[in-house]
């Protein structure tokens, strides 16, 4: 009751633009929001944007001849291909997805892999080394991980266009009926041109896009499934012109056809087709109705004709193929940056010890006569060939594998999200799917969720609950026990309705406005009717309009059947017969359909049905019941049902035969015919009388409301961005737990003031919001309550600031453009991590728009899903993609390479001590075998194993704490500050693995008498500690363990040492001398137990510090996970989020 009495504004009288009348494009992209945004960015402070109707012109030269081959052969639709060589503009049908043939594989995939800047680097690094002068490594230090790196992705590569060719071989050869020569042929789809004329029959796929021209049912109905098209499992109709449907369906008929299509020109609107068919002197209309479009299926249809419109690559399902846009994360750039910096690093470092071999040369070195090598160079020239010589030594500072290590736990990491069975949903057998590899760790990093409403928080299963006729709100009286419908044996049996006295109402025919109602909702559709075994199978293009036409067939207007320009329906016990004059289709511009029907006894009466807003303003003035029906209206708002509103109008037969022309006209424009349409169809929907409304139930999914509240603990600020009136937006805000009772709501005329208000005090200081200078900190709540923000469409430029102080925003009233354009502001000006949530088509741009698109399975099709990077088919599986996959992703990515490169510096920095002790001669410290191997076989599998299994803690403790998600948000886990924090841990750990064994070695005798204080003997005993240092610091790093995870630290070593013995041995070193020159080191050195204590000495030092810095973080400044992780069950449960965040 509280919240029933809250304030409410009424955006239709605020400040503010008219929402209503905001352009709409379904085929917007986010590089146009953003150059929108971009320009208007200047103006926003002066004025509220004013909505403009872009008009798209239509091009009209693709000319289609039936039964013609050669007519598009001509030289007029030839286009030019490469110098002087032409051919036709028209593709062929056959298609071609893959990108590689066995020619072009390997210099194609070569030229693809080296536009990555560190494949070149190591290129040119290969290069240098193998110029004698200044090659200190051999060249396959080098050769051996870049062909390993290449080669893994070549064959990745390989994989996939093999199952490319493969799928372009099978569907290239699927068979069809074409007519050559006065009669049908079986021919292969790619045989099929543009032009030919083609037999299908049940359940054979569409091979091309084909305009219908008859069918086996009446009227030229056909039945298409679009699954592979647009997802959507439910049957579509496509019906021919009657014209064809007439004279098109014998052979001799179909051979003798040779009408002209002029149409627009190939593209990827799959919602839309603008045509015009010339045929003996007559013009018709072709519109997406009129088109069969390839990757859809024949059903309930024995057999079906069509014309070939475009072939091949030129298809719309085709077109659809194009690239999409491609999104990195945050850490992606991060980790690029820091590979600049390294490489900087790399050069600095180089040029100092370039310098420093430079000046001690000239000091020492021409002065040591065992020196002398011979050839007359200078001081500096020697210093600039060692400066090429340490870019070699140092080159590992760059790590070759660290980019597919990236790949391969992103791919891993993508499979467990794939695996997850509870994600999974047993009722429609849907698992959840990752759809990219790239994306994982910005998952635990996301600051915004942007959701839709309906079919997102709601289940998109509409039950007709209410309604109000001529004022009256029904139902009026309650019954416990619901309607019974066994009277009607048309009636839907899983229809309830609890109100018998309206159904009493309308069985007696004594209100006229009952019945005119019911009526009105049994014939102001698009739906289609299947009779299954004495049932009515309807199929609705949406929820919302099967709800409305099941209601009309319970209530006794039962829809039959339907044709080209007749309706069938049955009244009561009477069968009625209605001509379709025109239907007036329903859109996102339009928010109404309508149609105009010929009664049987000659009247003419239109129909109409939409949203509140739109009938409003095209009502007559005479009509009744305006007031009680809007009171009706915020009534069902405020119970969070979806409301419609129903109204007729009586048509002279003058009037509608000026129309018709005016319409017909429209009809065939070829220039924005949509635009024409229009503008006709305003011009007849005027005057309308006003019957009542529809009120439909749209329950929430389950575990909504809780996932919410989670979501919200986790610092995420949760937009829920949809088309409904306010009230409903902010009812359904209430029951899903968005909106709390210690929020502070603030509306469209409270926003508008505030807007206005910051507006004029910047055109009164405008030097202080220049571009570029602070804004103020004034803020638009002061105060520390929480507020919650609901506004409409038309401010969405301004209100940004302000909806950044709130707990919770809801965008009513908003066009599926506006959404992305809300989306794009929060990522222009707030930089944060987004995520758009949706799953209908209206919400594809948003879901493009965002850093992470996630689509849900619904009702509304797979449209959504087939835009998204995550999909699932419930909203409450979100928590646990962010909560525990998210999360877990990012720890683990950061953990990988905080090591990754912590190794790395640790390994190659061992090379900038000795420089100090070899004259800065660019001479190695390690084996060249051990140099090659290090990142592919002696450290690679440890740090890959963490970055793909390990969890600090468990998946029912994420959920449970949603504050162990906070520091994902930070990025407190990888940033420049963790980058030099393993860069200076490299380096000591790098100084302790130099001079340890160097102070060791300085005076050092074996146990046979003998020194082993030889260069090699000290590469042997610093590469031995390095691995034993870097494997135990993995595991002092991992948190969960498990056998695999062991098996790669022991195995690491065991593969060190056994590698290290065989390429040491006598026998290898006699097949190839120059090859492997270390004979025998490793067996002399490492029998020496004084060496033993040097490994064991220098792993201890490095170690200790690393364990006494965890003990003292984890016991004085423990996080969030190290307070949970330890705890017991029942302690657990005792505590709070409060504590933790304390």
């Amino acid at each position: 009751p509280t919240k029933m009495s809250r304030r409410r504004v009424d955006t239709r009288s605020s400040l503010g633009p008219d929402d209503e009348v905001m352009p709409y494009s379904d085929d917007e992209t986010d590089d146009e929001l953003e150059e929108e945004s971009s320009e208007g960015e200047e103006e926003a402070p002066e004025r509220a944007p004013q909505p403009q109707v872009e008009t798209r012109p239509t091009d009209v030269t693709w000319k289609v001849k039936a039964n013609d081959r050669p007519y598009h052969q001509l030289p007029e639709f030839k286009k030019k291909v490469f110098l002087c060589i032409k051919k036709s503009k028209y593709s062929g049908n056959a298609i071609k997805t893959y990108k590689y043939n066995f020619l072009t594989f390997l210099p194609l995939n070569l030229y693809e892999q080296f536009k990555r800047v560190a494949n070149i680097y190591f290129l040119v690094l290969l290069i240098l080394q193998i110029i004698p002068e200044i090659s200190t490594l051999p060249w396959y230090t080098t050769l051996i991980p870049l062909v390993i790196v290449l080669g893994i992705t070549a064959i990745k590569d390989l994989v996939d266009d093999l199952a490319r060719h493969r799928m372009d071989n099978e569907i290239n050869n699927r068979k069809s009926e074409v007519l050559l020569n006065g009669r049908f042929q079986e021919a292969k789809w790619r045989e099929i041109q543009v032009g030919d004329v083609v037999r299908l029959k049940k359940n054979d796929f569409i091979p091309a896009d084909l305009l219908l021209l008859s069918s086996s049912n009446p009227n030229s109905l056909c039945y298409v499934e679009t699954a592979e098209l647009d997802g959507e499992t439910n049957l579509k109709f496509r019906m021919g012109l009657r014209v064809t449907d007439e004279r098109l369906q014998e052979d001799h008929q179909l051979a003798d056809f040779n009408a002209l299509i002029e149409c627009e020109e190939p593209n990827n609107r799959l919602d839309k087709f603008t045509g015009m068919m010339l045929w003996d002197r007559e013009r018709y209309p072709l519109e997406l109705d009129n088109m069969l479009l390839r990757g859809c299926k024949i059903r309930n249809t024995d057999w079906c004709h069509g014309l070939v419109i475009f072939a091949g690559g030129d298809t719309k399902i085709m077109k659809n193929g194009g690239k999409t846009r491609f999104k990195r994360t945050k850490i992606d750039e991060l980790m690029n940056y820091m590979v600049y910096t390294i490489f900087a690093l790399l050069i600095l470092v180089s040029a100092g010890l370039a310098i420093g071999h430079t000046y001690w040369y000239e000091a020492i070195g021409t002065k040591a006569w065992y020196l002398f090598d011979g050839k007359d160079r200078t001081n500096g020239y020697r210093g600039f060939l060692s400066f090429w010589g340490y870019i070699i030594v140092l080159n590992t500072m760059v790590p070759i594998s660290l980019y597919v290590s990236v790949e391969v736990i992103r791919l891993g990491q993508s499979k467990f999200i794939n695996w997850d069975l509870q994600m999974y949903f047993a009722e429609k057998d849907t698992p959840a799917k990752a759809r990219t590899t790239t994306l994982n760790e910005e998952l635990g990093q996301i600051q915004y969720v942007f959701s839709d409403k309906t079919g997102t928080l709601t289940q998109n299963i509409m039950q007709f609950k209410k309604c109000t006729i001529a004022g009256l709100i029904k139902p009026f009286s309650i019954s416990c026990q619901p309607v019974d419908w066994s009277w009607n044996r048309y009636a839907d049996k899983k229809f309830q309705f609890i109100d018998h006295s309206l159904v009493a109402h309308v069985r007696s025919k004594k209100d006229k406005d009952a019945m005119e109602f019911f009526k009105l909702l049994s014939l102001c559709h698009t739906v289609m009717v299947e009779h299954k075994a004495d049932d009515l199978v309807y199929q609705a293009a949406s929820p919302d309009e099967g709800a409305l036409v099941t209601a009309a067939r319970n209530f006794g207007y039962v829809f039959l059947s339907r044709t080209q320009d007749t309706m069938t329906i049955r009244e009561m016990d009477q069968e009625m017969t209605y001509e379709m004059l025109a239907l007036l289709d329903f859109n996102s511009d339009r928010k109404r359909m309508s149609i105009i029907l010929k009664f049987p006894d000659g009247r003419i009466r239109l129909y109409c049905k939409g949203a509140d807003t739109v009938i409003y303003e095209r009502l007559s003035p005479s009509s009744k019941h305006k007031e009680t029906t809007q009171t009706a209206l915020d009534v069902f708002a405020n119970e969070t049902l979806r409301t419609l509103c129903l109204c007729y109008k009586d048509i002279s037969a003058e009037e509608f035969e000026a129309w018709s022309r005016r319409h017909k006209e429209a009809q065939v424009t070829m220039n924005d015919r949509e635009a024409a349409l229009d503008a006709v169809y305003e011009q007849i929907e005027n005057n309308l009388m006003l019957i009542g409304a529809t009120a439909i139930e749209d329950k929430l999914q389950d575990g909504v409301p809780e996932t919410i509240a989670k979501l919200a603990k986790a610092d995420i600020k949760i937009w829920v961005l949809t088309g409904d009136k306010k009230e409903t937006a902010e009812n359904i805000g209430y029951s899903c737990s968005l909106l709390t009772d210690d929020m502070e709501i603030h509306y469209g005329d409270d926003v508008n003031e505030k807007l206005t208000r910051r507006q004029a005090s910047r055109r009164d200081d405008p030097q202080a919001y220049r571009r570029g200078k602070k804004k103020t900190a004034e803020p638009f709540f002061p105060g520390s309550n929480k507020n919650a923000l609901i506004i409409t469409g038309g401010w969405l430029t301004d209100f940004v600031d302000m909806a950044f102080e709130c707990e919770a925003v809801i965008c009513c009233r908003v066009t599926p453009k506006q959404k992305a354009h809300v989306v794009s502001l929060v990522k222009k000006y707030k930089k944060a991590v987004t995520l758009s949530i949706g799953d209908g088509a209206n919400d594809v741009n948003m879901i493009k728009t965002a850093d992470i698109g996630v689509g849900i399975s619904g009702q509304e099709g797979m449209q959504a899903v087939m835009s998204s990077d995550y999909a699932f088919a419930q909203f409450r599986y979100l928590q646990r993609l962010l909560l525990v996959h998210g999360r877990w992703s990012y720890i683990r990515m950061c953990k990988f390479l905080r090591f990754f490169f912590f190794k790395n510096f640790a390994f190659t920095l061992v090379h900038f001590w000795y420089s100090f002790f070899n004259g800065y001669s660019s001479q190695i410290t390690f084996e060249d075998w051990f140099i090659t191997l290090y990142n592919l076989a002696y450290s690679s599998l440890p740090v890959l194993l963490v970055g793909l299994l390990d969890q600090d803690v468990n998946d029912r403790l994420s959920l449970k704490f949603p504050k162990l998600y906070i520091p994902g948000q930070q990025g407190t886990l990888f940033n420049y500050k963790n980058f030099f924090i393993s860069l200076f841990h490299g380096m000591f750990v790098s100084l302790i693995i130099f001079f340890i064994p160097y102070g060791a070695f300085l005076q050092t005798m074996g146990q046979d008498g003998e020194a082993p204080s030889d260069y090699q003997s000290f590469a042997v005993v610093a590469a031995s500690s390095l691995i034993f240092i870097v494997n135990l610091q993995i595991s002092l790093d991992t948190s969960y363990w498990t056998f695999v995870n062991c098996f790669a630290v022991l195995g690491s070593i065991a593969i060190y040492f056994g590698v290290m013995f065989d390429i040491h041995s006598a026998g290898i070193h006699v097949i190839f001398p120059s090859v492997f020159t270390f004979t025998g080191v490793a067996s002399n050195a490492l029998r020496q137990p004084y060496l033993w204590l040097t490994i064991i000495l220098t792993v201890g030092i490095s170690l200790l510090p690393v364990i006494c810095i965890q003990f003292l973080s984890k016991t004085i400044w423990p996080s969030v996970g190290d307070k949970v992780r330890p705890l017991p069950v029942q302690q657990q449960a005792c505590w709070s989020f409060s504590d933790l965040s304390a």
